[in-house]
Formats: C-alpha cells, sequence, structure tokens
C-alpha cells in the first residue's frame, strides 16, 4: 500500500476524530460523563479507549518496550474534552511523524515486533484506522442521542472536506 494512502487514511481518522471532539465539547460536563453507553462502553471512555488504542499499537509498530504500550489509559483520567483533546493532539503529531518517514518497503516488510505475526506493518496500520472508524461511528450515536451529531463523516464527506468542498460539519 502506498505511504500516501496510508497517511490520507490517518487523516480521515484525525478528521473523525475532530468531529467527535468537537460535538464532545459542545456538550454540557454532565452530558460527556453520561453513563448511557453503546454496547459496552460511555462516550468518555469509547473517546479515551480509542486514543488507547492509537498511542499502544503505535508504540508496539515502533518496536517499543512492552511496558511502555502495555498500559491502559483510564477514562477517569480524562475528566473533560479538553484534557482528551490535548493529549490526542500530541499523539497525532507523533504518529503523523512516525508515518511521513515510512517508506514504501517499510510498509511492506512483515511486521513481528512485539509479538506479532508478521503481517505487513501496512496491514496492521489500516487496523488502527479501522478500529478508530468503529470507535468513532460508537461516538457518533451516543452524540446523536446526546443532540449534538456529527453530521455527514463518511470517507468522501472527509474528501470533500480536504479539498474545500462544502460538506454538513
Amino acid at each position: 500500500m502506498p505511504a500516501t494512502d496510508i497517511l490520507t487514511q490517518f487523516e480521515f481518522l484525525y478528521w473523525l476524530r475532530d468531529a467527535a471532539v468537537a460535538r464532545a465539547a459542545d456538550l454540557s460536563p454532565e452530558a460527556f460523563l453520561d453513563p448511557q453507553t453503546v454496547a459496552y462502553r460511555d462516550l468518555r471512555s469509547t473517546l479515551v479507549h480509542e486514543l488507547d488504542v492509537e498511542r499502544s499499537w503505535r508504540l508496539r509498530l515502533r518496536g517499543e518496550p512492552t511496558a511502555v504500550w502495555d498500559v491502559t489509559l483510564e477514562a477517569k483520567d480524562y475528566p473533560d474534552v479538553a484534557t482528551l483533546a490535548d493529549e490526542w493532539q500530541r499523539d497525532e503529531a507523533d504518529t503523523l511523524a512516525w508515518l511521513a518517514d515510512l517508506t514504501e518497503d517499510d510498509l511492506a516488510a512483515p511486521n513481528t515486533e512485539n509479538g506479532l505475526e508478521g503481517f505487513a506493518l501496512s496491514t496492521y496500520l489500516v487496523h488502527i484506522v479501522m478500529h478508530g472508524v468503529e470507535s468513532f461511528s460508537a461516538a457518533a450515536i451516543l452524540l446523536h442521542r446526546a443532540g449534538h451529531s456529527m453530521g455527514d463523516v463518511g470517507f468522501l464527506d472527509f474528501v470533500d472536506a480536504a479539498e474545500g468542498r462544502p460538506t454538513t460539519l
């Protein structure tokens, strides 16, 4: 998979994240902490889980020691949307810098770091993005229920936004 395609997928992931965080920021503190769930996580826990997954996979794939990447982020450590958003912005910068340095050969190479099964690095990166789409879908349902819809957030909506065409966001 070309490096530009991987970067585009992560840009889409961060666009989804920004839509979810922007709508979550419009919620009252009580609504952000509402225990209502989709499946088994509330909104805050869903967003923190997604940050956790993105971070742990990046660190694992880069070959960091298990003690660095195998740490579960706790929702209680993110009392508000701003705290979560600030942390995520730092992670995004780290991720995009790492991705920008990857070559086509890096992406095609089997990765067995930290006990991984040897899929191409690009396969693991696509997995991260697909997990994020699932998490942000759950967040979208919770936000919609709270009266703060994320609007149209499909991949083509992202492309329209990236190219400056009008969107519903």
